[in-house]
């Protein structure tokens, strides 16, 4: 690099260039918090784009959701990591919510939730989003509580954003959104329902985000159609013919979103099976750390890539590699993928990284030995370096 070239680069983003370049010290030994046996009623634990919480002395609260062979849920986690935890899943129900450690109401019958994001607003209320599944229904819910344990949903016919399989949404709506190859589908809305705008429809992984002015913002998955003619276009994935991407949206109030832009592409430096699952991110004094799904479909693993932005529209990977390494085969459960928490949490002058680890491959056709997830925990003195 010539003088000139440093230069430019510098001049346009001075204090984040310096930071993408130093290398963070080294990560704690990974250790074993939650394991999907110690989940009453079975089902495989997560911990994905949910928060964890400290309270008193050494212990935690971990939102945590289930899924697998089971209905979906969310729920909590607290104790002292390595030690038991209590966990205590959500009562549902239809009408207000019930009594109970964590409860949702007004969540129709048989809608079931999954990787909840839980926000203590500035306000000093609370804020619950999660993905509700049922039949026909794959959509982002908001939930409020005044005392953080019972949350009724806003308005489960008003979801915040939308999947493309969900029941409001219709063949132009995704032909809007680019999913050309979806314009004939028919939407089946409930009374009343209004139809999905093709701005709301995104893919999955979301996080929510309340800003220091009170405003919020949403990163979420999005979709690029691809045709089979494309080298990005892999058979084996359980999505074949898109590519993920990850977009940006934000709100005033956190339930009416829009000013939507596109802020992380696979581009010519990354490989041609590279996309991007999920990006958490971390608010600190120094700017935005970013955990980026570094998902690679041709061997199907998901890894943790670590990225900077100032605002969180440009974001800079310096090392388009795994910043957490997975472990090996047949070692802890996290050889095949990682996938990350809401945010890292500072405490007790340390960064603490709650993740779920999984064994299998993304579209679940091998595993190193049975299938099971865990939450795992590590630590680092700083993101930055």
């Amino acid at each position: 690099m010539n003088r000139r070239t440093f230069l430019k680069l510098t001049s346009a983003a001075a204090p984040l260039f310096a930071r993408a370049q130093s290398i963070p010290p080294a990560w704690s030994a990974k250790t074993v918090v939650l394991q999907s046996e110690e989940i009453p009623g079975g089902g495989l634990v997560q911990n994905f784009t949910s928060a964890a919480e400290p309270l008193a002395e050494a212990s935690w609260r971990l939102w945590i959701s289930v899924s697998g062979n089971v209905p979906f849920n969310v729920g909590i986690a607290e104790g002292v990591p390595g030690e038991k935890m209590t966990v205590h899943m959500a009562a549902l129900s239809s009408g207000e919510p019930a009594d109970a450690p964590l409860a949702i109401g007004n969540l129709p019958e048989g809608w079931r939730p999954v990787q909840g994001v839980h926000l203590h607003l500035r306000n000093g209320r609370h804020r619950l989003y999660f993905w509700a599944h049922a039949k026909d229904v794959v959509r982002y819910l908001a939930a409020k509580s005044e005392n953080g344990r019972r949350y009724r949903v806003l308005d489960p016919l008003r979801p915040c954003i939308y999947h493309p399989s969900d029941r409001a949404v219709d063949g132009p709506a995704l032909t809007a959104a680019g999913l050309n190859r979806r314009a004939a589908r028919q939407a089946k809305p409930a009374p009343g329902e209004p139809l999905a705008p093709s701005m709301l429809i995104t893919n999955d992984a979301t996080n929510v985000y309340q800003l220091p002015d009170g405003s919020f913002e949403m990163f979420t998955v999005a979709l690029q159609e691809v045709g089979k003619d494309d080298p990005r276009y892999m058979a084996h994935d359980n999505t074949p013919g898109w590519v993920r991407v990850i977009d940006r949206l934000r709100s005033d109030d956190g339930l009416r979103w829009g000013d939507r832009r596109r802020v992380i592409v696979p581009d010519a430096e990354d490989p041609v099976d590279q996309q991007f699952y999920y990006l958490s991110v971390t608010h600190t004094d120094r700017g935005r750390v970013g955990m980026l799904g570094h998902y690679r479909v041709q061997a199907q693993t998901m890894d943790l890539e670590r990225c900077f932005s100032d605002d969180g529209l440009t974001w800079h990977r310096s090392a388009r590699a795994a910043w957490l390494p997975r472990s090996a085969p047949a070692t802890l459960p996290d050889s095949y993928g990682i996938y990350a928490p809401h945010e890292l949490v500072h405490h007790g002058g340390k960064w603490h990284l709650f993740y779920t680890g999984v064994n299998d491959a993304h579209n679940h056709k091998d595993a190193h030995g049975p299938r099971t997830r865990a939450v795992m925990h590590a630590t680092i003195e700083s993101p930055w370096g």
